[in-house]
């Protein structure tokens, strides 16, 4: 039977079980009647889409609601801290790490370990996350969790809608296809099928986690339009147009780190001269600042290190490494001056490391937005992109992946909500 539009009514059943699910998800708990207001439905048309989810283990009742009105009161309605449970995972150029989290968007289960990534090979790289994988997936499925999905984060470009990364030039990997190395974290032992697998962006996936997770703590939700950067040995970004990534043809939108900032700089790994991450990655910053780059590595590894001596530095009053990011505040400003002149955003994010580096790089960055962009970037000027610091931090791109491969329990709820495997590593 077909609905108006085209749409048949299962389509029309699905979409909705959907919102009630989101809805329930990101305000709940909630009452029926409380649902259908949100939604749009009359509480008759809620109260079957309620039961589905409630059978499938989706939804649980927690305490009465009082309705207000006559009749009965129902339950509160809230996701269930048991059943599916979105994988997420980063490659790192010197870490992995893998954590879940289940529909209420708690962190379940988690697991890192510092890996020299760079110029390795994929296979060795997939084999040890895989490993981790196992690992998480093992520590959830004993709280009553499963899998209903695998995103994992890369630094690097990403075929748009494929698993294939097409150049991560901090990794050394080119025309790398992610899925037959997780081929043994998403098979399934007992007949049901693989987890669906995303690889996408660190950046974006970063930007992602903003507009989930964004706001809390006192700070306010996230506008629908900003530019989210991160960085750590490299820099990357994310435009966020109208609540949606801003992709591009090839998918390989907001590659800040490789806009030349000055034009005859260094040879940069992409091939290009002067590109921003020559002068505010990791690296560069180490090296301006008077560190050596390969001894800053070795005397502190594992994710985040330099970026904490950095600071530790800068906090101490070490002119050198305060100059070093002064300087990269102002070739971050630089390059964003285009960004924010093109697009118009009404907010700059700055995540990943650069958000534990921000009292030293803001005042040189916003300097500079202020003198190149049509309107300053101040945030008391009407008109002005605000610059703001994530409150997620590093965690962003990783809660953005787990949160990513919950998409399809949220797409299609009774669909996605079947038991599934737990993956494993065949050579564990």
């Amino acid at each position: 039977m077909t609905a108006p539009g085209g749409d048949t009514q299962h389509g029309i059943r699905r979409r909705n079980l959907a919102r009630v699910l989101r809805t329930v998800a990101a305000q709940g708990p909630l009452s029926r009647p409380a649902v259908a207001a949100r939604i749009g439905l009359t509480r008759a048309g809620v109260a079957p889409l309620v039961d589905e989810l409630l059978r499938a283990g989706l939804l649980v009742e927690a305490g009465r609601a009082a309705t207000g009105g006559r009749g009965r009161p129902g339950g509160e309605l809230a996701v269930s801290d048991r059943g599916p449970a979105g994988l997420g995972a980063e490659i790192g150029v010197d870490h992995l790490a893998v954590c879940a989290v289940d529909l209420r968007g708690r962190v379940r289960a988690r697991v890192a370990a510092e890996a020299a990534n760079r110029h390795s090979a994929p296979g060795p790289v997939l084999r040890r996350l895989s490993a981790l994988l196992a690992e998480v997936t093992d520590a959830i499925a004993a709280e009553g969790l499963r899998p209903a999905g695998l995103a994992v984060a890369v630094p690097g470009l990403v075929a748009r809608g494929a698993t294939t990364v097409v150049h991560a030039p901090n990794l050394g990997w080119r025309a790398a296809d992610l899925a037959p190395g997780l081929a043994g974290a998403t098979a399934a032992r007992d007949g049901s099928p693989a987890l669906p697998l995303t690889v996408e962006n660190e950046a974006n996936l970063g930007a992602l986690a903003e507009l989930r997770l964004g706001g809390g703590d006192g700070r306010p939700e996230p506008p629908p339009d900003f530019v989210h950067v991160s960085a750590e040995i490299g820099i990357g970004a994310a435009v966020v147009v109208d609540g949606q990534l801003l992709r591009g043809a090839r998918g390989f939108a907001g590659e800040l780190g490789h806009v030349p900032v000055y034009p005859d700089g260094p040879v940069c790994g992409c091939g290009g001269r002067g590109c921003l991450e020559q002068y505010a990655g990791e690296e560069a910053v180490l090296r301006a600042g008077g560190l050596a780059p390969g001894r800053a590595a070795a005397a502190h590894p594992g994710p985040g290190a330099r970026i904490g001596l950095l600071a530790r530095r800068a906090a101490d009053g070490d002119t050198a490494v305060v100059r070093a990011l002064q300087e990269a505040g102002t070739a971050l400003g630089i390059a964003l001056a285009g960004a924010v002149n093109l697009l118009d955003p009404r907010a700059v994010v700055l995540g990943g490391a650069l958000a534990g580096l921000a009292p030293w790089i803001l005042p040189s960055l916003e300097r500079e937005l202020a003198l190149r962009t049509a309107v300053a970037a101040d945030s008391g000027r009407a008109g002005g992109p605000v610059v703001t610091v994530s409150r997620l931090g590093a965690d962003g791109p990783l809660l953005g992946a787990a949160h990513a491969a919950l998409q399809t329990v949220l797409d299609d709820p009774l669909h996605s909500s079947a038991p599934a495997h737990s993956p494993r590593n065949g050579t564990r």
